[in-house]
């Protein structure tokens, strides 16, 4: 590879429609990089995550992303420089720049981002939330910081929903955080819905908010972005909610994750519409 080459992967499961190899590729293109990217799925490959892990060290990668449901497993590997980030306890962006690598979360940033370019000026009011895996800490967070007050958690897990809790209190934010035994009991009087669990994505069809208790709300925002059209946001949407769909959490923390990886700022507008084109032939390894 010449210098102006760097070498980058997505370690997850379900990940044959995930579109980080073509932002990836597209913005090393507009910042004269080459990017090659590749799809790792342990299962394909019969390894175990680790191993997988371990390959991506000693192979040349420069980073590699970290999708569902490896998110909070990678953690022991890593260092994670910033506190905010180790008390959330879940990583989607790795960097090879030392031994341990370093470790990111852009799932955080990028929803703060998603969410102040969707509804400037305004906070998220009362919150329920299903979904307290590794992409729920990083939303959970980026609540916080946005000045959530209160934040009702569903976890069908609800060890899960209680370590959540505890890492959003030790972080001495000013939310009062309540964990429910149901997403229906938590909708009911919230300003905004959330949904991080897997439910709508690409192999788990269905909602984990039942379409029945939509309509009071303000605003929803889903995680899962394969597809984007999922069937909880076309319930929000026919409800009348302001929505913000999971391609705009990847879009904002994939930036994140390109300036990590490259020590660049891609132009996000240019990117953005480059990304909105029919997509073109990339250096893309499936």
């Amino acid at each position: 590879m010449s210098d102006a080459t760097i070498r980058l992967g997505l370690i997850g499961d379900n990940i044959a429609r995930s579109q980080s190899p073509r932002l990836h590729v597209a913005a090393g293109r507009l910042c004269g990089l080459d990017v090659n990217y590749e799809r790792l799925i342990p299962a394909d490959r019969g390894e175990d995550f680790e191993t997988v892990f371990g390959r991506c060290l000693t192979e040349g990668f420069r980073g590699i992303n970290i999708t569902y449901p490896y998110k909070e497993r990678v953690v022991p590997l890593l260092q994670v420089p910033d506190p905010a980030i180790a008390a959330i306890g879940a990583c989607n962006t790795v960097v090879f720049d030392r031994v341990p690598p370093s470790g990111y979360n852009t799932d955080y940033t990028g929803f703060v981002s998603a969410f102040r370019a969707a509804f400037p000026g305004a906070e998220p009011g009362m919150v329920a939330m299903a979904g307290a895996g590794g992409v729920g800490k990083a939303v959970a967070f980026g609540l916080a910081a946005l000045d959530c007050k209160r934040l009702l958690i569903f976890d069908r897990d609800r060890a899960k929903a209680e370590a959540l809790a505890s890492s959003l209190a030790a972080a001495a934010f000013d939310v009062s955080v309540e964990i429910v035994p149901s997403i229906e009991e938590a909708v009911v009087a919230a300003d905004g819905l959330v949904n991080c669990t897997p439910l709508g994505m690409l192999g788990y069809p269905g909602s984990a908010i039942p379409s029945a208790l939509i309509g009071r709300q303000r605003w929803a925002f889903d995680a899962v972005y394969t597809p984007v059209e999922t069937e909880f946001l076309c319930d929000a949407r026919a409800a009348g909610l302001s929505f913000i769909s999971g391609y705009e959490l990847f879009f904002h923390q994939g930036v994140d994750a390109f300036r990590y990886f490259s020590g660049m700022e891609v132009d996000a507008a240019a990117l953005r519409a480059v990304l909105a084109e029919p997509e073109s032939e990339a250096r893309i390894s499936a």
